[in-house]
């Protein structure tokens, strides 16, 4: 399909640098393509009034991690050079890829001393080499720390990855820590916030136990590729950047029982969706899980497990755009993203959230 058909104009007041506070009080955009109303204005709050006893949320338990590096190149015969990486996938205890700036002037070989910025002085001693070089800015990178001992050091130097949309805008901060993480994190890895997850909140979680409604989690360790613009004309030419993840054999089982006896699976976020489409075969069962994704989605794609979606609003021409058009109709999606830039949504990472039911 032509990427131009997921374009659309985006005026620069509807997109959020801050988080609704409390998180929950977001709006709520809810989509019914096959319904007499097709969208309705509410709160995140109000989730459990759309969902039924015996229905299954899906969460991501990702963690975000400062994976946001600067430092200095050495090379022999060359002065040090300031260099910015955002690490997006680990492949070893001690090698991360990352996306490198100024990606053209880094050579196979070079090392890399993070724990520097033209703003600091050192914050400490993080050195690396590069490994591999990709296209688009990828590197490999091998550290000379591994496992915990790495963590902890990108843990001190690092600094946490805002979307560029907010990063150009204003500088990451200390409630950025807080903010850009969900409630439920536990497993450290991703580069991104499974951001539908950020409105979710201990009064949110209580309404839904009290309604019947089962949580379950699975783990997808979102990268940066999530940030990238497409660069081809045709969404067949798009090359996704994969993804870790983990659906495990109590998870899936669980997840099977709920369909088996007519319950739906609402995934929160595009990530999750991801994910449990990955491990999802022919007919709907969704086996466990362990490896990378790239799956990409966009119209034509059949769904095979999940039912109803919670999501963000995503960026004109993104790939997160293109799945949510497969899963409601493009036209559907054209009138949804309208409706919500006329009457204020709030766009992206911090922004208002929607509950998608699946068009058949």
């Amino acid at each position: 399909m032509r990427v131009e058909l997921f374009d659309f104009d985006l005026p620069e007041e509807n997109i959020a640098l801050r988080p609704a506070n409390p998180r929950d009080s977001a709006r709520f955009l809810v989509v019914r393509p096959d319904a007499d109303l097709v969208l309705a204005n509410h709160r995140v709050s109000e989730l459990a009034d759309f969902l039924e006893p015996g229905d299954a949320l899906v969460f991501n338990d990702t963690k975000v991690i400062p994976a946001q590096l600067e430092g200095i190149r050495h090379r022999e015969g060359a002065g040090g050079q300031q260099v910015s990486a955002t690490l997006h996938m680990r492949s070893e205890p001690d090698v991360w890829k990352a996306f490198a700036k100024p990606g053209k002037r880094i050579k196979i070989g070079d090392r890399i001393e993070f724990g520097h910025s033209a703003e600091t002085c050192q914050l400490g001693s993080l050195m690396a080499t590069v490994e591999e070089k990709g296209e688009g800015g990828e590197v490999t990178l091998r550290f000379d720390l591994s496992g915990t001992a790495l963590d902890e050091a990108i843990m001190s130097v690092g600094h946490i990855p805002l979307p560029p949309y907010i990063a150009a805008k204003r500088a990451e901060d200390a409630k950025d820590r807080q903010d850009y993480q969900t409630i439920y994190a536990r497993e450290d890895g991703a580069v991104a916030a499974p951001t539908a997850g950020l409105h979710f909140t201990p009064d949110l979680f209580a309404k839904l136990d009290a309604a019947g409604i089962e949580r379950h989690f699975v783990t997808l360790h979102v990268g940066a590729g999530t940030f990238l613009p497409m660069k081809v004309d045709d969404t067949v030419d798009h090359k996704m950047h994969q993804e870790i993840g983990y659906v495990s054999a109590e998870t899936a089982a669980k997840l099977n029982a709920v369909k088996a006896r007519g319950g739906r699976i609402i995934c929160v976020g595009t990530t999750s969706l991801r994910l449990i489409e990955s491990a999802a075969v022919d007919g709907g069962t969704i086996e466990p899980w362990s490896g990378p994704t790239g799956i990409f989605i966009t119209p034509g794609y059949r769904f095979k497990a999940v039912d109803m979606l919670m999501t963000n609003f995503h960026l004109p021409k993104s790939t997160l755009f293109m799945l949510v058009s497969a899963f409601c109709g493009l036209e559907t999606m054209q009138d949804a993203y309208a409706h919500a830039i006329k009457t204020g949504y709030r766009f992206y990472s911090y922004g208002d959230s929607s509950l998608l039911f699946r068009k058949d």
